[in-house]
């Protein structure tokens, strides 16, 4: 069985309308930043095992971004949030 995840504005969707954006805790760097700090926010990530929240994009239906949390050994969602709450601080 696919997996499913549950878009708060489509309802549960397969999991293939979605496309994975990337890491839903890294803070952007001041625009004053150092190079080295720059860097590390482009090119360094960690690849975690376990709960983690993630940017994905649901492509194929509302086209908007949400916050997954999900096990990324087991692949078990606990959570979707709208990303524009995450980003201002209305989600949990």
């Amino acid at each position: 069985m696919a997996s499913l995840i549950h878009c708060p504005h489509c309802g549960v969707r397969p999991k293939e309308e979605f496309a994975i954006r990337g890491d839903a805790s890294l803070v952007r760097p001041d625009p004053a930043a150092s190079d080295e700090a720059w860097h590390d926010y482009v090119h360094v990530r960690v690849n975690p095992r376990g709960r983690y929240r993630e940017h994905w994009h649901h492509i194929a239906g509302c086209r908007r971004f949400l916050v997954v949390e999900r096990d990324t050994f087991t692949h078990e969602v606990f959570s979707v949030t709208d990303g524009t709450a995450y980003v201002r601080g209305e989600a949990e």
